[in-house]
């Protein structure tokens, strides 16, 4: 296995951002910064074409935090200051940003507990020395050999994506530094059959390097196979079914319909139903729902977060009862709680929120098999296509891309594209019946907060038995 090295920038301005922080710790009651320092690569083969360039996701700068009377500010840099000046710098930016900061806005006292840290992921292959001809010649194998396949099938692509993520937190109290490594990719293709053209996908993800390249190459033969499938599927009867949900729509069902929910923010704001809900029934008492970057390994997870608290693992459902939130520094302060360390940023200079993580309904003790068998007419449920939050009404807005008809326990061979799936989330969370002792994450997306600040996030669990109604 290969260790991913720290950031060599961020080592070597660690003891000028260490000066700065000890130089401004007298003059404000609290000083901390953020050092990010993330590179990637994107590779990709599709018509006629291979592309290799930079990640959409790379960037390098610094946030400064303070407070002073109960006022809280940040200010980003992308650059440091030559010579011994960035303490003045950063003071003269933190003052007159003090000085034109809404007096109203008061927090109880930023924390910043004694802590020392340091966390470095592994992947089997370096994903940033492999050689690009090499990567891209194994996309295009999965991209030819797709296409190989039929002659209905009429567009293929493959894509791969890596990361390497650094950072760097300092506070006079606090010194955490993080590096690893993430990676996603998808085999996508198009088939046609007269005026009919359906669209499909496969994701790949997880903590690894390049290894995630020779991933794709395999998966041909059964994503063709679901991509001609398409071609013959039909159109549900809308109506109330009973639905076995495949782990990437249980996971997305816990992300969009339920996740956003409990993003403390919202509490602040007002804008969730969650915090009426809080020590009372939301699910059936067999489901368990937990969030955190400590709470699995997958794309969400980290050391610490963007405010600098370590990474936790947080049951936000036990039993069936809504138990917590999950919450950055800030929401924490205002409700009085403990902060979860979901505190991040879609980049250093912009505001940090309360958001997801590695988010999933942990595994049961049901077998899938007993699942199928148990359904009289419904529907098995996979692969999603879009999902949207709705964390003050609780609807639940889902599309899947694939319906599986069941009959009498067994799949009849019957399929449907798309499904829209719709209902009030505790009432489809408190219809759950069983749920599979499988369980999968899924990292290939990521997730914003309405229209924006998009972060890294997982999301997934196992085979979930519910009532939904579906159209």
């Amino acid at each position: 296995m290969h260790t991913c090295p720290p950031s060599a920038f961020l080592r070597h301005v660690a003891p000028l951002l260490e000066a700065t922080v000890t130089s401004l710790k007298a003059r404000y009651d609290y000083i901390s910064v953020l050092g990010t320092d993330s590179i990637g690569m994107n590779y990709s083969a599709s018509a006629g074409e291979l592309r290799a360039g930079d990640s959409s996701w790379i960037e390098r700068g610094f946030v400064f935090r303070a407070q002073k009377s109960g006022v809280i500010v940040e200010r980003a840099f992308n650059g440091l200051p030559p010579g011994d000046s960035l303490a003045d710098t950063v003071a003269d930016a933190l003052d007159a940003l003090f000085s034109t900061a809404n007096a109203a806005t008061h927090y109880p006292a930023l924390p910043d507990e004694k802590a020392r840290a340091e966390y470095f992921g592994t992947a089997k292959i370096e994903p940033f020395s492999a050689d690009p001809d090499l990567m891209l010649a194994k996309l295009a194998a999965a991209r030819d050999a797709l296409l190989a396949v039929s002659p209905e099938i009429v567009y293929a692509a493959a894509r791969a994506e890596f990361m390497q993520v650094a950072k760097l937190f300092i506070s006079p109290e606090r010194r955490l530094e993080q590096s690893f490594y993430w990676a996603q990719g998808y085999l996508v293709g198009v088939a046609k059959r007269g005026e009919l053209t359906r669209e499909d996908y496969q994701s790949f993800s997880g903590l690894k390097g390049a290894e995630l390249a020779d991933e794709v190459l395999p998966a041909v033969p059964a994503f063709a196979n679901e991509l001609l499938e398409l071609l013959d599927a039909g159109s549900i009867e809308p109506g109330e079914y009973e639905v076995i949900m495949d782990p990437d729509v249980t996971g997305t069902l816990a992300h969009e319909a339920f996740g956003h929910g409990v993003e403390t923010d919202m509490f602040v704001k007002g804008r969730a139903k969650a915090p009426a809900y809080l020590g009372k029934p939301v699910a059936s008492p067999i489901v368990q729902m937990f969030d955190g970057a400590a709470a699995a390994a997958h794309c969400g997870s980290y050391l610490f977060d963007d405010e600098g608290r370590l990474a936790t693992a947080t049951q936000i459902i036990k039993d069936g009862i809504l138990l917590a939130g999950i919450s950055d520094l800030q929401s924490a302060l205002i409700l009085g709680s403990a902060p979860t360390g979901n505190g991040r940023r879609q980049a250093y200079d912009h505001k940090a929120y309360a958001r997801m993580t590695n988010t999933y309904i942990a595994s049961g003790s049901d077998s899938y098999t007993d699942m199928l068998a148990s359904v009289k007419h419904g529907w098995l449920l996979q692969k999603m296509n879009s999902g949207m939050e709705d964390p003050k009404n609780w609807g639940i807005q889902l599309v899947v891309l694939l319906g599986r008809e069941i009959v009498d326990g067994a799949l009849s061979g019957r399929v449907v594209s798309p499904v829209v799936c719709s209902g009030y989330v505790p009432e489809v969370l408190s219809n759950i019946s069983m749920i599979s002792k499988d369980f999968e994450l899924s990292g290939s997306g990521y997730c914003g907060k309405g229209y924006k600040e998009y972060v890294k996030v997982s999301a997934g669990g196992p085979y979930v038995k519910t009532r939904m109604r579906l159209g």
